[in-house]
């Protein structure tokens, strides 16, 4: 939906013919969908386009394509403006036709930007990119309301202030939208309003497009100036109302995308729990990309999910933990505050608190890693435990190994990164680094204190040491007094 705020100086419509393809293979359906996505969103007080903005860690103007996808259409247009070609360097990849609209001039004048590239015999659905939480079945719904021709989504607000009033006859039929600030006062007092969603025959469309004109107190070409238009040549506007205002809502602010980030947590929160997780709060969850449960998961408060996230069943997870692009095995319990990137833990595992597994990290089956302990593209195998303060990078570790408090993988010598490999049931003791690379063979002991930089040898004890002296006499220096 939008409200418009800035005047622009009355000249004729133009078609700016400025397009950037980022993947032109379309299928062959008989449906064409607009995303208009110019706008600078000046209330958002920010250099980046308002569409880029992230709601659920992923752009507004992603969601609204992601919907998209779903109607399988011929073709998807973006039209971009503000931020230059920030828009389709996003989009790279996507499925999409980037049309530039170099003067935002309006709606009408935004969709015209997108009429040498529809199909005459197609509808044309227009979805507007600040509007993210559009679902695909109103979209359905709308479409096959739009045979005839015309069709409108349309919602019932409170609040209608700013936004484009629905006029209907005596009979019910839709006769006009009118814009807020072009309205009466009686006509303000219409509660069903404009959504800026809409589907209309190509046909119809290219025609009433040509015919628009500016002369409103905005100067600028109303898109929803062509219901009238149809009105005047017989052809019938329905008008399908949203079911959820919220998926209508448009962000104009800061406060806006807030709200909405709400409405979409909660409403994945409560997929989470129909699909049988347990969430100790609901409104205490993000989830920022794609999460798959199992049966009897676990979730504390707090907790963020981020990318692919798959968490296996019977999985307790504590709270305040960030989960990225990671697998979580069955059985598995991650204590609170950690951190998980790009890992993969295997069944009946105990994580945490306060660990944290980076890139490339993999834990085999019951393997413990614990509080203040750092993995970083590390293999651990099973049953192999790795409980306090401990750094260990770049490294293999074998079955059944324990590793005491302290120790670290010293994996980089300022130019290169090395490979610690520690053999099954070897015993790392506390405070020992181990300088890459090298190899600790199985059954090895490594006694504590000990900076191993050679191999240490299976069944042994290998430790580097010091001996303890004493120095009888000396004293500890005293702070100097100020004269």
């Amino acid at each position: 939906m939008r409200r418009s705020s800035h005047t622009v100086p009355e000249k004729p419509l133009e078609l700016n013919r400025s397009v950037i393809s980022t993947q032109p293979t379309m299928s062959d359906s008989k449906l064409n969908i607009v995303i208009l996505a110019a706008g600078k969103g000046t209330r958002m007080n920010s250099a980046l386009p308002k569409v880029l903005h992230a709601l659920a860690g992923k752009p507004l103007l992603r969601h609204v394509i992601d919907c998209a996808k779903q109607l399988d259409p011929a073709k998807i247009i973006v039209v971009y403006g503000h931020g230059g070609d920030a828009v389709p360097r996003n989009l790279a990849g996507q499925p999409v036709l980037c049309v530039q609209q170099a003067e935002q001039l309006g709606t009408g004048h935004a969709v015209q930007q997108a009429i040498p590239h529809l199909d005459l015999d197609a509808t044309t659905l227009i979805l507007l990119g600040d509007v993210p939480l559009i679902s695909a079945q109103s979209c359905r719904r709308l479409l096959q309301q739009a045979n005839d021709g015309f069709a409108l989504l349309t919602v019932v607000k409170a609040d209608p202030t700013g936004y484009g009033r629905i006029v209907r006859n005596a009979t019910g039929e839709v006769q006009a939208i009118v814009e807020h600030k072009d309205a009466t006062e009686q006509q303000r007092q219409i509660k069903e309003v404009n959504t800026g969603i809409m589907a209309i025959a190509n046909a119809h469309l290219s025609l009433w497009l040509k015919q628009l004109k500016n002369d409103n107190s905005q100067r600028e070409y109303y898109l929803t100036d062509i219901v009238g238009m149809a009105v005047q040549q017989g052809v019938r506007v329905a008008a399908v109302q949203a079911e959820d205002e919220s998926e209508v809502s448009g962000v104009n602010a800061k406060q806006d995308l807030a709200g909405l980030e709400r409405v979409y947590q909660m409403r994945y929160a409560t997929r989470l729990m129909h699909a049988g997780v347990t969430l100790l709060d609901p409104f205490r969850i993000d989830v920022r990309g794609e999460l798959t449960v199992g049966r009897d998961v676990e979730i504390d408060v707090g907790c963020v999910f981020i990318g692919k996230v798959v968490v296996g069943d019977n999985v307790r997870i504590g709270a305040y933990c960030v989960i990225q692009e990671a697998e979580i095995g069955a059985g598995s319990t991650i204590a609170p505050f950690t951190h998980i990137e790009k890992a993969k833990i295997a069944v009946d595992c105990r994580i945490g608190p306060y660990a944290r597994l980076r890139p490339g990290t993999e834990l085999a089956d019951s393997a413990h890693v614990g509080n203040f302990v750092e993995l970083k593209n590390a293999q651990v195998g099973t049953g192999s435990k790795i409980n306090h303060l401990s750094y260990v990078g770049d490294a293999t570790v074998g079955k059944q190994v324990n590793i005491g408090a302290g120790t670290i993988t010293c994996n980089y010598d300022g130019v290169n990164k090395s490979r610690t490999v520690i053999g099954d049931r070897a015993f790392i003791g506390s405070d020992t680094q181990l300088i890459a690379p090298v190899t600790v063979g199985a059954d090895a002991t490594i006694g504590a204190g000990s900076t191993i930089t050679k191999d240490a040898p299976a069944n042994e004890l290998t430790l580097s040491r010091s001996r303890q002296t004493s120095i009888a006499g000396w004293k500890r220096p005293q702070k100097k007094c100020d004269v």
